[in-house]
């Protein structure tokens, strides 16, 4: 008698309000794309802020073998944090205004393309990383960073242009703040900067490259460290960014560490992923080595 190989079941949590694309059709292009000889699935729409964390840890309880995050990186944080440590695979359409984590990971930024990476893809263990116990899997940062981050999240509308208006606004009247690090517990650096990054992924979304030799494989952060330039210097920096060579900067210091304490004067906004978060004056952060499975293109694609 023929062997039958058990389908795995995927649960594909949308967040309707990510982005700008229309995710009415979703679940129809799904039932078009995916292998239906491989996958049993459902579509779940989230209604309300924390709503795809919840969805995400009811699946992991219930044995789903897969949870797509349909959204932006702060969409597809809600649903990571919840797999970490499990055997639960992370799938990954991105449809939020930057998609920081699925440019670093080659993942196609269209539904369709997307779609067939589960058909196809391979998965691999990457690191995640908490700060004060707060995971995120790409980028983590202080500073102007931050407040950037938190402007953008009460735009009703978001997108590049959204995003590049508040950094236009904001920059010139900004004052760099005052920060100590302690970096493996022996390495100590003080600094006035613009802001720090703690890169796991390479970039912040858009192709705009932070720390273009981060590995999300590697049990450590890229501590990112930028000062403030004059005015007159920032195209070229923004050029740098895009480039994937802003380390080359005079005003780039990049450092590496599995922990990292960071000591500041307030307890300001971090940006966690793209989202504006309220931590304490002092943080830590920490690497957790190979704890989250994800689906991502195979080399030969």
């Amino acid at each position: 008698m023929a062997r039958t190989t058990r389908k795995r079941k995927i649960r594909f949590i949308v967040n309707p309000i990510a982005g700008n694309s229309q995710k009415e059709t979703f679940p129809v292009l799904v039932g078009q794309v995916l292998n239906r000889q491989l996958f049993n699935w459902e579509v779940i729409f989230t209604e309300h802020a924390g709503h795809a964390s919840e969805l995400s840890r009811e699946a992991v309880e219930h044995g789903t073998d897969i949870v797509v995050a349909v959204g932006g990186d702060g969409t597809i944080n809600e649903v990571a944090r919840c797999l970490v440590g499990t055997n639960t695979v992370l799938g990954i359409i991105p449809s939020g205004s930057g998609n920081g984590l699925a440019r670093h990971l080659n993942i196609p930024l269209n539904f369709e393309g997307a779609l067939k990476l589960i058909n196809t893809g391979e998965v691999v263990k990457i690191d995640t990383a908490t700060i004060n116990d707060r995971v995120f899997i790409s980028i983590a940062g202080v500073g102007f960073d931050a407040l950037v981050a938190k402007l953008f999240a009460q735009k009703p509308t978001r997108g590049f242009f959204t995003y590049f208006k508040i950094v236009a606004q904001r920059f010139q009247s900004y004052r760099p703040k005052t920060y100590k690090l302690i970096l493996d517990g022996h390495t100590t650096i003080k600094s006035k900067a613009l802001f720090i990054s703690l890169a796991n992924s390479n970039q912040f979304g858009y192709n705009t490259t932070i720390a273009p030799n981060a590995k999300l494989n590697d049990g450590l952060i890229d501590v990112c460290i930028v000062q403030k330039p004059n005015i007159f210097e920032m195209p070229l920096i923004i050029n740098l960014l895009f480039l994937n060579m802003i380390h080359r900067s005079r005003f780039v210091q990049i450092h590496r560490a599995a922990e990292v304490q960071l000591i500041r004067k307030k307890n300001r906004v971090v940006n966690l992923d793209g989202e504006p978060v309220r931590l304490t004056n002092n943080l830590t952060v920490r690497v957790n080595p190979l704890s989250l499975n994800i689906i991502i293109p195979q080399k030969n694609e």
